[in-house]
């Protein structure tokens, strides 16, 4: 059921230029990994394309609908109230199947779509075996624009421009950037993989307009939210550290077991108790 209070309180929170430290939005692909958000105390749920594929065997490129997406939001505001981000890539590639994206999640309860510059159909940002390529500027203007059309303020939108991911420079990531705050955009992210963090630094100082500067520093972890922060950035959101860790953690259980023939935690690999995602499931 849409909540047009938790896409307030975010776009508030977005806006509040006073705040000292950026928010902080966390990949959840299910309900477990909500519960681990909010005792960990972020503030916001990110449901992202790339997790929500990994988990359904599916790859990163455009295979997802609206409803794969739904459920997920569906089943986090069962165990909590935080805000929750989705991840639609490019929408599907076109205005009206950006509108159906941003009407159904919509309803599902999340508090906030993004929508990126990718050309259809979508590779991941870090895809080895072939490039980012950019779709039309024109285009995720006119999702934008349908997007708000459809949504109203019920939905926070965020535009994401992949041009420094394609090779572009950086004037035309903030070009692009800027067209999309001006088609209605409420806050921006110029995608980096620059390990260093020198790019998401200069992004900081070059964004002079007034939309929330956004930042996902998967590849740039050693720089901190708070640095992030103190560069400009309004939120930083962590895209899919709890599912690489928990891909980790289920490797090393199973190694573990394959080497003594049991599952006993040991400090090589411990367990939850069994009857804590229970117990979760019933919060």
């Amino acid at each position: 059921m849409a909540d047009d209070t938790k896409a307030m309180r975010l776009r508030e929170a977005l806006a509040d230029s006073e705040r000292k430290h950026p928010l902080l939005a966390i990949g959840a692909v299910n309900a477990l990994a909500a519960h681990v958000a909010v005792e960990a105390g972020f503030d916001a749920l990110w449901v992202s394309g790339l997790e929500v594929s990994a988990a359904s065997g599916l790859p990163d490129a455009n295979v997802l609908g609206p409803r794969d997406l739904s459920d997920v939001v569906a089943s986090l505001g069962r165990v909590t109230e935080l805000p929750v981000i989705v991840d639609i890539d490019n929408a599907g590639g076109s205005g009206r199947t950006a509108e159906r994206f941003a009407s159904d999640l919509m309803r599902a309860g999340a508090a906030a779509v993004c929508v990126e510059d990718s050309a259809y159909p979508k590779c991941n940002s870090f895809a080895a075996h072939r490039a980012q390529t950019l779709a039309d500027r024109d285009l995720l203007c006119e999702q934008v624009g349908r997007i708000r059309k459809v949504a109203g303020d019920g939905l926070v939108v965020v535009a994401r421009t992949e041009a420094l991911i394609a090779g572009e420079d950086l004037a035309t990531a903030i070009a692009r950037a800027e067209a999309y705050a001006e088609a209605g955009a409420d806050a921006v992210i110029i995608h980096s993989k620059d390990a260093s963090g020198d790019q998401a630094r200069a992004i900081g100082r070059e964004w002079s307009h007034g939309v929330p500067l956004v930042s996902v520093p998967t590849a740039f972890p050693d720089l901190s939210a708070t640095e992030l922060g103190e560069a400009g950035f309004r939120l930083c959101i962590y895209a899919n550290q709890l599912s690489r860790a928990a891909l980790a953690g289920m490797r090393t259980a199973a190694r573990q077991f394959r080497r003594g023939g049991s599952f006993r935690s040991t400090l090589a690999g411990s367990l939850a108790e069994v009857g804590e995602p229970e117990a979760l499931s019933c919060l």
